[in-house]
């Protein structure tokens, strides 16, 4: 064999040793990352096991776990939609105009709104409920009731400013600003109890929230949803509600109508005639340790949780949210405190109005307070939970009816859930 064979024979040689090398090294790379790939699926599968045992243990909610936007945001109405045959309930769905992502937020939390109603030097601060599920992409939704001047009220009485701005200018394309959902009115997830969703006309808006996240988690809980409304023509979400009703095992569904019409079905659109009250609900409560959602209109608040407390239902097993102008004192929240007794009176001046008011326990908040005396005030929720309200305390102590949401800053207080503790000075 000729010296150019032998080295084109050990040229092929050493190309198939270091072929052969590279197949080896291969295969052990590939065996590596199978190995790891193994190890790594069972850590990931640990992992999830063990943060989910942390979620099932522990008040922390996965939907929780992205930061919300500080201040006011803009959003744009997508579309719009009639909810009820009257066509004075409207639902908004609200898309982010920057087109980022938005936050998740719990069933049964609100949105607040800086509308720009014509006519006001500023923006009217409301809240309204959120009405779409958690589990919702890429907007929010919000439910809102167009709110007309009282019966009995003067002529030239005006209506609602802001309801009636959402309906009237609020079509798509319409840009507002908007506050990061908020509110401790939620449904509690981590409970195994039977709910009992309870709601007075365009209060049913933070159930339907509610209703949708228990759908959407695929709760197994006994759901109880009890509805009352005057007639078809204001019955809020109607056909949604049907089908729900229809096609959830584990759901119940009462319909209460007070004025039904002629044209109202017995048994198909509602089941009762009258309003809901303890009779009605004594059956469904007594043999239950059940978690109660309230939500309606004043009156139906303080007729029912009266009802709750004949009951002897504890009270930590309800929940209320009130709807309407009177919800600066919801029926249900906190006593009085103990620390004022019911002789005890204090002077509240308003430094910025001029007027000296002397406050009785009757008087409620001191927002209540300076309203009743005509003393004009920014509010919101009035539940202390949006701040809106935020005014400096001048001089003097304050107890609030319930711990706020969050806290206003060094030297402010929020007149909605405030009473007296001294005499006070405010700045309004």
């Amino acid at each position: 064999m000729q010296l150019t064979e032998l080295t084109q024979l050990a040229g092929i040689m050493l190309a198939g040793a270091a072929s052969m090398r590279a197949a080896i090294g291969m295969i052990s790379i590939a065996g590596r990352k199978y190995q790891f790939a193994r190890q790594e699926k069972k850590y990931v599968a640990q992992f999830r096991n063990a943060t989910a045992e942390v979620f099932r243990h522990s008040d922390v909610k996965p939907l929780n776990s992205e930061i919300s936007w500080q201040g006011k945001r803009r959003f744009r109405v997508s579309r719009r939609v009639y909810e009820n045959v009257n066509q004075d309930i409207c639902s908004f769905y609200l898309e982010p105009n920057d087109r980022r992502s938005i936050p998740p937020f719990r069933a049964g939390q609100f949105l607040t709104f800086a509308v720009p109603v014509p006519g006001q030097a500023e923006p009217v601060v409301r809240c309204y409920s959120l009405s779409n599920g958690p589990d919702a992409q890429g907007h929010y939704r919000v439910t809102v009731k167009k709110i007309a001047a009282p019966e009995n009220a003067p002529q030239g009485t005006p209506p609602g400013q802001s309801s009636t701005y959402f309906h009237n200018h609020m079509q798509p394309g319409a840009l507002v600003d908007v506050f990061a959902p908020t509110g401790s009115f939620c449904l509690d997830e981590a409970s195994d109890k039977p709910v009992v969703l309870i709601a007075g006309g365009v209060g049913i808006t933070p159930l339907v929230s509610m209703l949708q996240r228990l759908i959407a988690t695929g709760s197994t809980r006994e759901i109880w949803l009890i509805y009352g409304v005057r007639n078809k023509s204001e019955h809020a979400m109607y056909e949604y509600l049907q089908k729900v009703a229809r096609e959830t095992y584990n759901i119940r569904m009462i319909v209460v109508y007070s004025q039904p019409t002629n044209t109202c079905r017995h048994t198909v659109d509602y089941h009762i005639r009258g309003h809901i009250n303890e009779q009605l609900l004594h059956p469904i409560l007594e043999a239950r340790d059940c978690d109660i959602y309230l939500c309606g209109p004043a009156p139906m608040m303080k007729s029912l949780t009266g009802a709750f407390r004949n009951m002897a239902v504890p009270d930590e097993n309800i929940r209320i949210e009130a709807f309407g102008p009177a919800s600066s004192t919801p029926a249900g929240s906190p006593k009085k405190s103990a620390e004022t007794a019911p002789e005890q009176t204090f002077q509240v001046e308003f430094s910025r109005s001029g007027k000296k008011v002397n406050w009785l326990p009757g008087d409620g908040s001191i927002l209540e307070l300076a309203m009743a005396n005509g003393i004009k005030a920014r509010c919101g929720c009035r539940q202390g939970v949006c701040g809106t309200c935020a005014i400096a305390l001048q001089d003097g102590r304050v107890k609030y009816e319930r711990q706020p949401d969050k806290n206003p800053p060094s030297g402010k207080c929020l007149p909605c859930i405030a009473r007296p503790q001294s005499d006070v000075i405010l700045d309004m």
